[in-house]
């Protein structure tokens, strides 16, 4: 057993511990003390006497088809690698405590992933090993997306590379557009609007609709801000200037001024809260339109769907969803069979079958435009919008301070979603962030 598979099987008992007595607290730092003795006396796990190095990977991979997909795919690098072995462990939701607990106790996996937006505070623990020159000199460095090193650049270096990548685009329901007379999907707001008030019914006149035209994300979390940013930049706006956030320009509040006209004309629903992703009232056709990406269930459900980008007010936009792979600060000799492990997922094998069977987008652009993937494309509707929306993509900052940020601009958008007015609440939220982003971010 190594010693980040101990640490969570720690994690998890003392979760189950509602309260414990002093003489429970002494046997568990005990039984510590004395695995991190033994442990610390077997070379620190790089080499067995076979002379293989493992290498632990923790994940968070869901749903679990894809999981399963990538676990696949390990145990195919360790069978054609056989001086490395790969463990990938799930660590599900919410990671942050667990990777924190195990960087801070010289504990860290080999290998994280994660997404890019919490690269500051990686580099800041001082956790995670630059990529820079290894990048430099990779063979495939040209075959991926450019746009995509731009999102895991930090200070001029990159830390980590992309496992995987997409965009959000609107998923909607052909047979509801249909039986509502809609014939063309919305390409502005106004268009957006007039079509989520057609699909908006309530069939026995009760005040409550039995279909409403899309679903929007209630809560504050990280999804809520990933399908809001889209709209605030189609708007022409930005929540960075100058390296400072800005959350209440005019821009941003007539992208929340959208979401919030729409709750409040009766044409959208919100989702449960902090589960914005689910896909249920989607595929039951309580709604006909949800704002998520080419990874959802639906692509793997029966019912009928499709996808348009999203509407623009002044520009086309889109964000990028990204799970990059850090090597993690541990020993040379790991390092340097993580970095192998690396170059093999950024490959055309591996990008090939993970996208093929995931429905994430290639982060290798020449696997995109292969052969064997586009007949793959052409058969899943909806994908090529991705594909193409590829070339709007951005991605959310990549800042020491962005959790901070994040944090700030949830609850605003959280705040107009349950009935503040879009000024106020992005006033709010930037007052809040002001007070502590020049002493805290830099």
């Amino acid at each position: 057993m190594n010693i980040q598979v101990f640490i969570l099987r720690i994690e998890r008992l003392s979760g189950k511990i509602k309260a414990c007595n002093w003489q429970f607290s002494i046997v568990v730092i005990i039984y510590l003390l004395v695995f991190l003795i033994l442990f610390g006396c077997q070379n620190l796990g790089t080499k067995n006497n076979n002379q293989v190095t493992h290498v632990t990977l923790w994940q968070g991979i869901n749903p679990p088809v894809n999981r399963d997909v990538f676990n696949k795919l390990v145990k195919k690098f360790n069978q054609t690698n056989p001086g490395i072995q790969v463990e990938s462990i799930f660590v599900g939701e919410p990671q942050i405590p667990k990777i924190l607990t195990a960087v801070v106790g010289n504990a860290p996996p080999d290998i994280l992933l994660f997404y890019p937006q919490m690269t500051g505070k990686f580099v800041e623990l001082g956790a995670i090993k630059s990529l820079n020159n290894w990048v430099e000199n990779l063979p495939m460095k040209s075959e991926i997306y450019s746009n995509l090193w731009d999102e895991l650049r930090l200070n001029d270096k990159i830390w980590s590379v992309p496992l995987y990548t997409s965009n959000i685009g609107i998923f909607y329901r052909p047979q509801l557009f249909s039986a509502a007379g809609i014939k063309e999907t919305p390409e502005t707001w106004e268009e957006f609007r007039q079509v989520a008030k057609k699909l908006t019914i309530d069939r026995n006149g009760d005040g409550q609709p039995e279909q409403y035209g899309i679903v929007l994300p209630l809560g504050k979390e990280e999804w809520t801000i990933f399908c809001w940013l889209p709209f605030l930049w189609s708007a022409g706006g930005e929540i960075i200037n100058n390296d400072n956030p800005k959350f209440d320009s005019p821009e941003a509040i007539a992208a929340l001024q959208l979401w919030q006209d729409l709750l409040k004309s009766g044409y959208a629903k919100l989702s449960a809260p902090e589960r914005g992703y689910d896909e249920s009232d989607f595929i039951s056709g309580r709604v006909a339109m949800q704002i998520t990406g080419p990874w959802t269930n639906i692509t793997k459900s029966d019912v009928d769907y499709d996808v348009f980008p999203i509407p623009a007010s002044v520009r086309h936009a889109t964000a990028t969803g990204t799970g990059s792979l850090y090597v993690m600060k541990t020993t040379p000799v790991r390092e340097k069979a993580a970095l192998k492990f690396l170059e093999y997922i950024l490959g055309e094998e591996f990008q090939t079958e993970w996208s093929i069977k995931t429905g994430f987008i290639p982060t290798n652009e020449k696997v995109s435009k292969s052969k064997l993937y586009q007949e793959y494309a052409s058969k899943k509707p909806g994908l090529q919008v991705f594909l193409e929306q590829m070339t709007v993509a951005r991605a959310r900052p990549n800042m020491a301070g962005y959790s901070r940020l994040s944090d700030s601009l949830g609850r605003g958008i959280e705040a107009v979603l349950l009935g503040e007015s879009p000024q106020k609440a992005l006033q709010m939220a930037q007052e809040r962030l002001r007070l502590i982003w020049n002493k805290n971010s830099k």
